[in-house]
């Protein structure tokens, strides 16, 4: 049988198993078409940058492991990666970028002065492939944040100059929303804290409101950009204390009008991202979302169509939030093919997101409010095994990208023919 035909024919098979549950398989493709996903551009390079040649990943509470061959050198080589990348992932797509990955040119600049024109080469990128962009501030891997503190830092100086970086930041976001005709969501996370145990936790966090203070001072029209702060519960060098924990931001972008950014990786093993989701959102219009695994003590690993992703996008889908919540992934993994990996984690996302609209949720609702509760639990295990897959092979024909050992092949061929060279 041609593969098509057995795609379409397990297709309508499926689409009529769903439609006995309720269940609209064609809106449910239909939307998830429309939802993008953001990807991270430091994956390409092991989180290096740029800035200069001998950049190193420092500072922060991240590691990169592994020394897979063919990672980025440049900004040309990084996005004949994710442009790959995209190939391989259905739907729309933006991209993510952090300050330091510019073009610099020879002369070293530092980061409190760089501008929209560092960044030209991106979004003349962008703008060819009909990609929006968003931005990040790097507040690590610099000497200023060797200490392990920067916008709550003690020292006035490096404090002002971490502020400048960011306010540059949020003006090149702006720029580059109002190019491209999209807002670019600039996310900020700081790697503020200590290993061992701090003796004044208060006067920190009482610098970072100062400073957060200062730099939002300057309000930016959300057409153009829109503001994210980053929480963490710890990280390497800042085990003890995290200045800006997840109180601390929720408080400040809650009060301030600011979205708060909810990274996978950030939280407590046994805490659920996805239960955060409907709490969050009673109060704040629009919430970011950075998808990654968790695993130990490392907070970015590759996503996979795990129970933790399935929890978060069945969230979602089921407060109704499509529209509110802005996804992103945040990882890097140097242990396999860095492509490779891009894809995996974006094509897990959108699986999760898929299964959760294929969720017959009316039906659940109905008997959830009819105080059946065997009912619910019997049809969300049902849900389980029903015929997923064929609707996913489908959406991804239907999108003209590889499915099964297509897909690996693809994506050995672009590492024989491309990063296997460098």
């Amino acid at each position: 049988m041609p593969e098509n035909t057995r795609v379409q024919r397990a297709f309508e098979l499926a689409r009529e198993r769903y439609a006995e549950l309720g269940v609209d398989v064609a809106s449910a493709v239909a939307r998830l078409a429309e939802v993008p996903l953001s990807l991270h551009c430091w994956q390409g390079d092991d989180v290096g940058g740029f800035e200069r040649p001998d950049a190193s990943l420092s500072g922060g509470g991240i590691q990169v492991t592994g020394g897979h061959p063919g990672k980025a050198r440049t900004a040309d080589e990084l996005r004949q990666d994710m442009a790959a990348a995209f190939a391989l992932i259905p739907g729309r797509h933006r991209a993510n970028l952090h300050a330091m990955y510019g073009a610099f040119g020879e002369r070293p600049v530092e980061r409190d002065e760089i501008g929209v024109e560092h960044y030209r080469g991106w979004i003349d990128w962008a703008k060819g492939h009909r990609l929006g962009l968003d931005f990040n501030a790097t507040c690590f891997s610099h000497p200023k944040a060797d200490s392990g503190f920067t916008l709550s830092h003690k020292d006035p100086s490096i404090r002002k100059f971490w502020i400048r970086h960011v306010k540059r930041c949020r003006t090149i976001s702006a720029e580059i929303g109002r190019e491209l005709g999209t807002p670019c969501l600039h996310n900020l996370w700081v790697p503020d804290g200590s290993k061992d145990l701090p003796a004044d936790r208060w006067g920190h966090r009482a610098l970072l409101k100062d400073s957060l203070d200062e730099i939002f001072a300057v309000d930016c029209p959300a057409e153009e950009m829109k503001d994210a702060l980053e929480s963490k519960l710890f990280g390497l060098g800042s085990e003890a204390f995290v200045v800006g924990s997840h109180e601390f931001y929720l408080g400040y972008a809650l009060s301030r009008g600011k979205m708060i950014c909810l990274d996978m990786g950030h939280f407590h093993p046994t805490e659920s991202v996805a239960d955060k989701l409907s709490a969050v959102l009673q109060f704040s219009k629009e919430l970011l979302l950075h998808v990654s695994r968790g695993v130990r003590w490392d907070s970015d690993h590759v996503p996979v169509l795990d129970d933790e992703i399935s929890l978060l996008m069945q969230e979602v889908v089921r407060s109704g939030a499509l529209g509110r919540v802005h996804l992103a992934l945040d990882f890097f993994d140097a242990s396999i093919d860095r492509v490779g990996a891009w894809v995996i984690g974006a094509r897990s996302v959108r699986k999760a997101l898929l299964l959760a609209l294929l969720e017959p949720h009316d039906r659940l609702k109905q008997m959830e409010e009819a105080g059946d509760g065997f009912a619910r639990l019997a049809l969300m295990e049902e849900a389980k095994t029903l015929p997923f897959g064929a609707v996913w092979e489908h959406y991804c024909a239907t999108a003209g990208v590889p499915t099964g050992e297509a897909l690996r092949d693809a994506v050995r061929a672009h590492a024989r023919d491309v990063t296997s060279k460098r």
